[in-house]
Parts: C-alpha cells; sequence; structure tokens
C-alpha cells in the first residue's frame, strides 16, 4: 500500500509578508522625541580675552532638586522672574566698555546692580534632578524679559515693536536691508546675555 505524503505549507512567501510588516509598523509608529531649545551657539573665537565681570553685572539664577527657583539665594516665583529680569537689565547704573551711558535705560540706576545692558549677565544653574520642563519656563521668562524690552526701544525708535520688525525681516519683506539694520541697532542697545553654568548636585 502507497503512503500518502504529508501537504507541506507554501512558506515561500513569508519572508516578504513579514518584511511588508515591518516596513508597515516603522511607518505609522510615532515616536515621542524631545523638542529641544533653539538656541545659537556662538562662533569660537581664536583670541579670546579673559573677561572679568563684577558680582553686581551677574544675575544668578538657580534652579534646585526641589524644583524651587532662587535669584541672588532668594526663592521666588517664576511669574516675578520676568520683571526682575528687566530690572536688572535696564537699570543702567553705570558705563559700558567705551564709558558710555545708557540714555535709553529706564532703569533706577541702582549702583549695586548692573553697569549697562551690555554687561548684565545672566547665569542660570540647575541642579541635577531639576526638571527640563521648569528650566525651560524660568528660560522662557528670561528671554521674554529681554524681548520685552527690545520691544519698548523699538516702539521709541521706529514706532513699531522689535517683533513687529523681525516678522517683516523674516517675510522678506521689501525693506529688507534697512529692518536688518533696525534689528541690529536694537539687538546691540539689549544684548541676550544669557549663560548656562555646571549643574549643581
Amino acid at each position: 500500500m502507497r503512503r500518502k505524503e504529508t501537504p507541506e505549507i507554501n512558506a515561500g512567501s513569508m519572508a516578504d509578508i513579514a518584511f511588508l510588516l515591518l516596513i508597515f509598523f516603522l511607518v505609522t509608529t510615532t515616536m515621542d522625541i524631545d523638542s529641544g531649545i533653539l538656541r545659537k551657539i556662538p562662533k569660537e573665537q581664536e583670541n579670546q580675552a579673559r573677561v572679568i565681570l563684577k558680582d553686581k553685572n551677574v544675575l544668578d539664577v538657580s534652579i534646585n532638586n526641589q524644583n524651587e527657583l532662587l535669584v541672588e539665594n532668594t526663592i521666588i516665583s517664576v511669574n516675578d522672574l520676568q520683571q526682575i529680569a528687566i530690572d536688572f537689565i535696564d537699570n543702567g547704573g553705570g558705563l559700558d566698555k567705551n564709558k558710555k551711558a545708557c540714555d535709553w535705560c529706564n532703569g533706577k540706576r541702582d549702583p549695586s546692580s548692573s553697569d549697562h545692558p551690555s554687561k548684565a549677565f545672566i547665569a542660570i544653574q540647575s541642579g541635577r534632578n531639576a526638571k527640563y520642563g521648569f528650566y525651560v519656563k524660568v528660560l522662557d521668562q528670561l528671554i521674554s524679559a529681554n524681548t520685552s524690552l527690545r520691544n519698548k526701544l523699538a516702539l521709541n525708535l521706529y514706532n513699531e515693536s522689535y517683533n513687529e520688525l523681525l516678522s517683516k525681516y523674516q517675510s522678506n519683506h521689501k525693506d529688507k536691508d534697512i529692518i536688518k539694520d533696525k534689528l541690529k541697532v536694537i539687538k546691540e542697545k539689549y544684548p541676550l546675555l544669557i549663560s548656562d553654568i555646571e549643574n549643581i548636585n
């Protein structure tokens, strides 16, 4: 009596199906990607001179491991940071490197605070366990303070805010070169001097 042969399953197309499934899952799967902070890193200069800063020209902003915000070792609310930064940057209590006073500053001219917007540095230090979202919130308040001062100055000089000028420049306005010069003037008068320093424990 003749034995019946067991029919085999055709597995020739299994590799193709597996490959198509893999492609399908790669295309349809979404991944959470941390969106970073857009910051331009300045190019390294060859002959960098060491800059010595007076303590009064540096605003120390710290975030501890409990996500508390400290400015000059005093705990404050994040919502108060913008005004503190504005008062510090716009103080105008001294002279710039060319021995000129800040005639556009509207601050209290407190001799114990920053001399000039071109010398007003803000140093951010954060604890190793501080939340990234909280750090971004703090940074946003500091950048907003600088932008607020730029907007005010641009309105006084050109009857347009800094944000309006920037928007026109980015949309390739017909007077792009003139707008670029205006933006340069504003940025020179209120430079963004924020620095991250090594994390605290």
